[in-house]
């Protein structure tokens, strides 16, 4: 037969459980609610797809271009940004815009929960970027006169 669990004991058995959850709370929290980064990015509107197998959701690229390579100097470098979008509106307004160059503002978690997309940026607002295409670098032999 067991004896019953003292007084002190069960105290410190629910204070032990309490501490683990609010740990597993806080975790959770910071890993899936708290926004890590709030930004915006420009750049030309790739891709725009519906997709998932349960939850479905909005998942697309931009082509960020630039200029400069740590490499080898004055080329002309490309960096692709994926993201989620899980608000309708928004991803209506986007697929409008496939092709076009488009500023997005986006908020980025450290985890992805299954109904807010694949992605850990989550675009909230897209306005049509009306800036110029960044200019081409000239050729070669204009650099040196």
């Amino acid at each position: 037969m067991s004896r019953p669990m003292s007084r002190p004991g069960k105290i410190l058995g629910w204070g032990t459980g309490l501490i683990i959850l609010a740990v597993l709370a806080g975790t959770f929290y910071f890993k899936f609610l708290w926004v890590f980064s709030d930004g915006t990015k420009t750049g030309e509107l790739n891709s725009l797809t519906y997709t998932g197998y349960l939850f479905k959701t909005y998942e697309g690229e931009i082509i960020l271009s630039g200029y400069g390579n740590k490499n080898a100097s004055g080329t002309v470098q490309s960096k692709n940004f994926k993201f989620s979008v899980s608000n309708r509106e928004v991803a209506e307004k986007l697929r409008q815009m496939t092709g076009l160059r488009v500023t997005v503002h986006y908020k980025e978690y450290k985890g992805r929960l299954p109904w807010r997309g694949y992605e850990n940026a989550i675009v909230d607002a897209v306005e049509e970027d009306s800036s110029p295409v960044p200019a081409q670098l000239p050729p070669e032999d204009e650099f040196f006169l």
